[in-house]
């Protein structure tokens, strides 16, 4: 915390104890107001939360704050810059979302300088940016109450002048907000997401003066009324929100498959890193969407019905958000309580059993999932686990119709398919768009690679809710990265160099990483490349014509080298890649 001022002194630039000062005392405002912000929340959902989700995406802002102070000295540019970072990997809901937004457009002008001109075109930049993240800003929201405070103080001058402009515009735009829209107007309330945003800003105000601002009495709350529906009565019935690692263009597109997908959609950050929000009835489809741009982590997916507070004025504020993380997955073993396979047939699919009663009456089982796998072994294993599988051999991809009539032999309701191949990923879709129009819920987890469809099965749970199971699955085969150990078949160039027939080839997401002689000697490369990015877990799945010993010694390379790491090896059987390897 940065010295407190002396009467009458007040600051002429934001130094990086400033902006540490201003951090916390955004945190310790929010958290005051949290539980009445939460109460007039009715807006985009009447769910009562987002003083919390202001509340704790400031928690994230100012503990990475914190966290460069106890590093270092920072100067101001990377004490705003990790502010605006903590805030976007902890930002949660709508509002929290847009916050973090907001901070960003700060930091990028802020880092340039730090007197009331530059804090006034950080203001601007700020409220541009949000607007820009939102997919359709609505007016009478925190992107009005950010724009007027921007429109504040656009002249500039000093830096106290400029944050009590900003201030005061952002607290008259908050009080006009109930005549905007509609469903404030009803409940008698301004904002809450707004209200959250001038609470920030009294935080500068009271940072670069030595005073806080004069807060008005909180109004007495509205008489009861009835509640607005929350979405899934009358919208989308889920909220997901996941960071993602992606590009600038496969954002653009992102954007534009989600918006099509549901609503309130805001995608923030940048520089590879952003942070998704977005309310949609198939939260499947939202986190699958992701994984097709990019890489995306800490899924957390709420339910609004489930989650629903009591009316505006008189609920509790409600958690951070419940739901699927998907940042941690369970092994399963044979007793997982999975119904088990009828055995492998001779045209290469494995038959989940089902119980005595369907089958008997011909109805569908309520879940399945069928996965493409190669080998005898991982088909097993995988039927183990209650999948229907279908056999890829060397070069004999399966074909749309063998996937279609996999679906159909799964004989369920809602069926999750795992292709497991890069290249399968059209036929996989091609063949659920077809089992769809018979009236079967398929949900397609685009997974690249065997140990990605193992990660996925190792947390399907076909008692929780469809989209819930889709996102666990989804979020543990984009947490798997994978690699694949072939041999050369003639000499050719590749990412890594020119190969002769015979070598070794180590590839690492798809792409030839090692060359090599030996396959145990370019096992431990691939490894000990993989393992140096992180890793908890690895997996291994070893073909039957591997050298004898070979997990064996891998697995003892892993607990030499790497303490904190398990290991776990399937045997594929015939007719499989020598070697391949995920790491969660």
């Amino acid at each position: 915390m940065s010295r407190a001022l002396q009467p009458d002194e007040e600051l002429v630039e934001l130094d990086a104890e400033a902006v540490r000062t201003w951090c916390a005392r955004a945190f310790d405002a929010l958290g005051r107001e949290r539980e009445e912000i939460d109460a007039i929340n009715v807006y985009p959902v009447a769910d009562g939360d987002t003083g919390t989700n202001l509340y704790l995406t400031a928690e994230a802002a100012h503990r990475a704050v914190e966290a460069v102070f106890a590093a270092s000295g920072p100067d101001t540019a990377e004490t705003v810059r990790a502010m605006a970072h903590g805030a976007l990997l902890g930002a949660r809901g709508n509002s929290g979302t847009i916050l973090s937004q907001l901070l960003r457009g700060m930091a990028t002008v802020l880092a340039d300088g730090c007197d009331g001109d530059h804090l006034a075109r950080a203001l601007a930049e700020a409220a541009r940016a949000a607007r820009q993240a939102v997919a359709h800003p609505v007016e009478g929201t925190i992107l009005t109450v950010a724009s007027a405070a921007a429109g504040a103080c656009a002249a500039g001058g000093p830096l106290v002048r400029v944050a009590r402009d900003a201030y005061e515009g952002a607290a008259t735009a908050l009080t006009a907000t109930s005549g905007q829209l509609d469903v404030l107007e009803r409940a008698g309330v301004v904002d809450a997401g707004g209200r959250g945003l001038v609470a920030v800003l009294g935080a500068l105000l009271e940072t670069v003066t030595g005073r806080a601002p004069d807060r008005a009495a909180p109004a007495p709350l509205p008489p009861a009324a009835p509640r607005e529906k929350c979405a899934g009565e009358d919208g989308p019935a889920y909220e997901v929100i996941y960071l993602l690692e992606a590009d600038d263009a496969a954002v653009d597109l992102l954007r534009s498959r989600l918006d099509a997908l549901g609503e309130s959609l805001v995608v923030v950050g940048g520089d590879g890193l952003w942070n998704v929000h977005v309310h949609v009835d198939d939260a499947g489809a939202a986190v699958e969407a992701g994984v097709e741009a990019g890489r995306p982590h800490r899924i957390r997916i709420t339910h609004f019905a489930s989650d629903a507070t009591p009316a505006p004025g008189r609920g509790t504020a409600r958690g951070a958000g419940s739901g699927t993380d998907g940042t941690h997955t369970h092994r399963y073993g044979t007793d997982d309580g999975y119904a088990h396979a009828c055995g492998p047939e001779n045209d290469g699919y494995v038959h989940a059993c089902g119980t005595g009663d369907d089958a008997a009456r011909g109805e569908r089982a309520p879940r399945a999932v069928v996965a493409v796998v190669p080998g005898e072994g991982l088909a097993g294993l995988c039927a183990e686990a209650g999948a229907t599988t279908v056999r890829t051999r060397p070069g004999e991809p399966p074909a749309e119709d063998e996937l279609v009539e996999a679906v159909r032999r799964a004989h369920a309701r809602e069926v999750v398919l795992l292709p497991n191949d890069t290249d399968l990923r059209e036929t996989a879709a091609a063949a659920a768009e077809r089992v769809r129009a018979e009236g079967v819920r398929v949900a397609l987890i685009p997974t690249r690679a065997a140990v990605q469809g193992i990660a996925a099965l190792a947390v399907h749970e076909p008692d929780r809710r469809f989209d819930e199971d889709v996102v666990a699955m989804t979020a543990a085969a984009g947490a798997t990265r994978y690699a694949e150990l072939a041999v050369a078949e003639h000499r050719s160039f590749t990412s890594a160099g020119v190969c002769q027939a015979g070598d070794v080839l180590g590839l690492i997401e798809g792409d030839v990483a090692v060359i090599g002689k030996d396959l145990t000697e370019t096992a431990r490369t691939v490894l000990d490349r993989m393992l140096s990015a992180g890793g908890e877990l690895v997996t291994l799945v070893v073909a039957d014509d591997t050298p004898p010993g070979l997990a064996a010694d891998l697995e003892q390379h892993v607990r030499r080298g790497y303490l904190a790491v398990d290991t776990t090896t399937y045997h594929a059987g015939a007719e499989a890649p020598p070697l391949l390897i995920g790491v969660e």
